[in-house]
């Protein structure tokens, strides 16, 4: 998950605890694609999603409990979540989301190509291949997504309401 929390420090739910799995939900739901049905897949999009917007309004909840004379509440909320969200979009969903559904198709289409496999050994196949390739593109993706949004949206905030690193 994260490195560990200095002691008294607060854990946060959303990335400190197992329910920071629940982002990944798309995910395993992109690699079971070939085998179970679309609503299934969609379902795994709405558990990412609702995981994007808990978290996104968790944050912008505890922006707005820290006393900052220089900024207002109102602005440091809206770019806690603004940030949370966009970030957690992108890396959590949309990316992650779009790459496992291209590693899946192309490994569907070669080993039909490649192999004299059975459909059903080939989409096993291309569903262990997608569940693996989840912990390898994990922090590539975050890390593009950290460089990405601090290169545009995050010079947009005013610099007393900027979040830390996701």
């Amino acid at each position: 998950m994260s490195e560990p929390q200095p002691r008294g420090a607060e854990r946060d739910l959303y990335r400190d605890t197992w329910v920071r799995y629940l982002g990944y939900a798309n995910e395993v739901g992109e690699a079971f694609r070939s085998l179970v049905p679309a609503a299934v897949v969609w379902l795994s999009y709405g558990v990412a999603s609702s995981y994007v917007l808990a978290d996104a309004i968790d944050k912008g909840k505890k922006a707005g409990e820290v006393p900052n004379p220089e900024a207002g509440r109102s602005a440091r909320v809206t770019v806690a979540v603004v940030d949370t969200f966009v970030w957690q979009a992108l890396a959590s969903v949309a990316i992650p989301g779009f790459t496992i559904n291209r590693v899946c198709a192309a490994s569907l289409y070669v080993l039909g190509t490649a192999t004299r496999w059975p459909l059903a050994v080939r989409k096993w196949t291309t569903t262990a291949l997608g569940l693996l390739t989840i912990p390898v593109i994990i922090h590539p993706i975050d890390r593009s997504v950290d460089f990405l949004l601090d290169s545009s949206l995050r010079k947009l905030y005013p610099s007393v309401g900027k979040p830390s690193s996701s």
